[in-house]
């Protein structure tokens, strides 16, 4: 984006360049004076007076044009600084652009001034005129103004959000790269400062209600996560050691002793400094803004899938999805939590894919803790929404007998014991046996049944009147997983009879 932003401007000088020759051209063509006419055999014509008069009004126009462009600048650097992070400034100091076009117009006002100088004093009959840098200084005046408008072009497209965001990620990486040849320390200070910052603007953007910027630095937190930890073999030991540049850090300066080691041991303060940003950006957005904590999940989810592979990596994420949820049921946001298990959900069945059993398990152990937690904070609706999803489970691991007996289990003990049957967890259990009688696969179907038998025929009754009713796969409201929950589709919904007789059969 960077690029393509400089080759517009590039475009757009060129264009300007062409317009002025073009006006020049013009103008000389209808004052008559027919063919264009040689610098040089202009300057001659040039009188020394006429030169120091053109002079010395360059030089004012040139450094009253660079004052209002200070100005200009330092007015909106200020408001991105304000607004979103105080990196802004920094980044637009060191950028070479800038620095370029500022010392370009220096430059210029300075030769014009001194030129001037040289010109000053009694005018002879042969007066030295230095024809070569008045030709200089004009032809730099002329590229001091017509950069004007595509340097105003660049420095709002420069302090614009999405690109302080893109720049400061990639200057962290670039940080990053160059551990290999010179200060690890130097560069881990500034790659936890530019995390910092990206997470800065992610806040400041929530509290501005902008919500798309938000959205971007959580993106970019989670590619500058990705493209470090593919970098992970590369990188020296160094970058991985708990030293005073990791152990000083907010993040990590109150842990105990027993937490820090097990980060030390794993090799990750730099995946644990990203979640725990995520974490405290998650918490803030619970509640208020909630499709940015939906963003958050979803990027972990995405990490823990594309670095399933390592295990340390893969329960980090696994534990930064637990505390989502903690947050969200702590903070009553229903519609959050809904979404953060859906997400963690869809990870359990990744891993299973993959083969990876115990993380799997640990899913759904979670899922059903979670799910019980909420029930008993007053959101009962979530431990529906938690046996449902472990229905979702039990069915990816159909084919494996073994997880997926471990993880029936889990579903059929998801009530508290001896609590009152909740309707949607005998709705989610009913479900699953239907889709095991499709499958012809009654062994498991009978085990739901026994369960099914102490629920009471007035609730199997109207659970079963639910999902012969829903018809569409869809629910009718707008949300995030976009699935009805009581939708069963029409070869499942015709074993609802077999079910209910293998109910009235059970023991």
């Amino acid at each position: 984006m960077i690029a393509t932003n400089r080759t517009a401007g590039r475009l757009f000088f060129a264009v300007l360049l062409a317009s002025s020759a073009g006006l020049i051209a013009a103008a000389s063509w209808l004052d008559g004076s027919g063919a264009w006419r040689h610098p040089l055999i202009w300057l001659a014509t040039l009188g020394q007076a006429e030169a120091l008069s053109l002079l010395s009004d360059a030089a004012q126009v040139l450094a009253g044009v660079l004052a209002i462009l200070v100005t200009v600048v330092a007015i909106v650097l200020e408001l991105s600084a304000t607004r979103y992070t105080h990196r802004v400034t920094a980044l637009f100091v060191r950028d070479p652009v800038n620095l370029t076009v500022m010392a370009f117009f220096v430059v210029t006002t300075t030769l014009c001034i001194w030129l001037a100088v040289v010109l000053t004093g009694e005018v002879g009959s042969a007066p030295l005129i230095p024809r070569g840098g008045f030709l200089l200084a004009m032809l730099m005046m002329t590229g001091c103004l017509l950069v004007l408008l595509p340097y105003f072009a660049y420095v709002f497209r420069f302090v614009s959000p999405l690109s302080v965001i893109s720049r400061i990620r990639a200057d962290a990486l670039a940080r990053v790269l160059r551990t290999r040849t010179g200060s690890v320390n130097k560069a881990k200070h500034a790659v936890i400062h530019a995390v910092e910052d990206i997470e800065d603007v992610a806040r400041g953007a929530m509290k501005n209600s902008d919500r798309g910027i938000s959205m971007a630095a959580v993106e970019a937190l989670a590619t500058l996560l990705a493209d470090v930890t593919n970098l992970r073999e590369k990188l020296p030991d160094a970058w991985f050691r708990m030293d005073d540049a990791v152990a000083h850090d907010p993040d990590f300066i109150a842990m105990a002793p027993i937490a820090m080691e097990e980060v030390a041991r794993d090799r990750s303060w730099f995946e644990s400094k990203i979640l725990r940003q995520y974490l405290a950006l998650f918490s803030d957005a619970v509640g208020s803004a909630r499709d940015v904590a939906s963003m958050i999940a979803i990027h972990t989810r995405r990490l823990a899938e594309k670095f399933a592979t390592q295990p340390a990596f893969l329960e980090l994420c696994q534990r930064t999805f637990h505390s989502y949820l903690r947050a969200a049921i702590n903070s009553a946001d229903l519609r959050t939590a809904y979404f953060v298990l859906h997400q963690y959900r869809v990870l359990g069945e990744s891993l299973l894919a993959r083969g990876l059993r115990p993380a799997v398990i640990e899913v759904a152990d979670r899922i059903c803790f979670y799910g019980r937690l909420a029930s008993s904070k007053g959101l009962p609706f979530l431990l529906e929404v938690a046996a449902y999803d472990l229905a979702q489970l039990v069915e990816a691991a159909a084919d494996d007998h073994t997880l997926r007996d471990t993880l029936l289990e889990q579903l059929l003990t998801l009530d508290h014991e001896g609590a009152e049957p909740v309707r949607g967890v005998c709705r989610a259990q009913m479900q699953l046996a239907t889709f095991f009688l499709w499958r012809g696969e009654d062994e498991p179907a009978r085990r739901i049944a026994r369960k099914l038998k102490v629920v009471g025929g007035r609730l199997l009754a109207a659970t079963r009147d639910e999902l012969e009713r829903e018809v569409s796969p869809s629910y009718w409201e707008i949300n995030d997983r976009g699935s009805n929950f009581a939708y069963l589709p029409p070869e499942r919904r015709a074993k609802l009879d077999v079910l209910l007789a293998m109910v009235s059969a059970s023991p």
